[in-house]
């Protein structure tokens, strides 16, 4: 029997080009049609594997979860130095797949990895000694930063032109540079955010748990 020209379709297969079609052109281009048509494929057959849009979009951001490690909060570590390289593997896989975020952001729905995260943070953070209620608003608080952080880049923000800068805005007059080093600088402010949230969170942590 002759093999087929294309691979068969699996959900892998479609979610992995969503996946890289939203990288490459953002969120709108996402549609059935696209998507059909990059996988050499009729677009009806997309609906054996996912019933609605929504439905491949969750599996979409569900797949860059999958991307987070995790294996720190099963290693013997404390809090702090869990929730640190937890963040950094967090912002890691944001950072690869930008055009994802704003879906991202609104939170983990019924998506399993997103809830195996959600759930690891928070187990961590309970053992640890934290109330849960604190723990539930760490949990949030990390998300609020590290989603914020991959948003976009700082540095990129401004314009290469000093003429913008020099008249008007006599403390921004290097402002120019910044784009040229945006990787550097958002990389930065990223760890000092934080460390800083970590350093605000330790002293917390000192006062308040094994309260409620």
């Amino acid at each position: 029997m002759a093999r087929p020209r294309t691979p068969l379709l699996s959900r892998d297969r479609i979610v992995g080009a969503a996946l890289a079609l939203v990288d490459a052109e953002g969120l709108d281009a996402l549609s059935t049609r696209r998507l059909a048509a990059g996988l050499s494929v009729s677009g009806p057959s997309l609906y054996n594997h996912f019933a609605t849009k929504d439905e491949l979009l969750d599996a979409v951001v569900d797949s860059v979860m999958g991307e987070v490690d995790l294996s720190m909060f099963d290693a013997v570590a404390d809090w702090r130095t869990a929730l640190r390289d937890w963040a950094r593997s967090y912002r890691a896989a944001l950072a690869a797949h930008p055009n994802i975020v704003p879906v991202l952001a609104q939170g983990p729905g019924r998506r399993p990895n997103a809830l195996r995260l959600a759930d690891a943070v928070f187990g961590c953070l309970v053992e640890a000694g934290w109330p849960r209620g604190q723990a539930t608003r760490i949990g949030a608080l990390m998300r609020y930063f590290i989603t914020g952080s991959a948003l976009g880049s700082f540095a990129a923000g401004f314009p290469e032109d000093a003429e913008v800068y020099a008249a008007r805005y006599p403390h921004l007059t290097e402002a120019h540079l910044l784009a040229e080093h945006r990787r550097s600088i958002d990389e930065g402010a990223f760890e000092t955010g934080l460390e800083a949230l970590l350093d605000g969170l330790d002293l917390r942590y000192r006062r308040t748990a094994g309260s409620d």
